[in-house]
């Protein structure tokens, strides 16, 4: 039930977003109890090994912390295992049952394989799905890597 309660927080800041234009090129969707909310605008940055996707408004963070990963030819792909939700000043942990982030760091457009499904230089794409039940989902331009 606390994991629910920190992604329908989540939600929520993502929400505060609309209101407040964001340079940011990413979009999130949240999917739970048979609902989706589409956000975007949200920020995202690789910060020393850590993926971090922001509300616009700055309130909240989901924080992949660890993820297995390895290339395929140029695509990075994860395999996230410890994922936070950062707001207030406090980190709270959601427990993440199957996902699979995938990151092209080059200039140019590549091909995922086996897939019709193409990530455009910087970009980035996520599906998760917590033990809950409630599934994220992330494309978008990587605005940031800080090392």
């Amino acid at each position: 039930m606390r994991i629910f309660a920190l992604i329908t927080v989540f939600g929520a800041v993502l929400m505060c977003q609309a209101a407040n234009p964001a340079s940011a090129a990413g979009n999130v969707s949240v999917w739970q109890d048979g609902t989706t909310q589409q956000y975007g605008g949200v920020k995202i940055r690789i910060v020393d090994k850590t993926l971090r996707i922001t509300s616009a408004d700055g309130k909240g963070t989901l924080v992949i912390q660890k993820a297995a990963c390895s290339y395929v030819g140029e695509i990075q792909t994860c395999l996230p295992y410890q994922l936070a939700l950062e707001q207030g000043g406090t980190s709270k942990p959601v427990n993440i049952k199957r996902g699979t982030v995938y990151v092209n760091l080059t200039s140019g457009t590549l091909q995922l394989p086996n897939s019709t499904t193409q990530i455009g230089p910087r970009g980035i794409v996520m599906s998760m799905t917590t033990k809950i039940g409630t599934v994220i989902n992330l494309t978008g331009t990587i605005d940031e890597v800080v090392k």
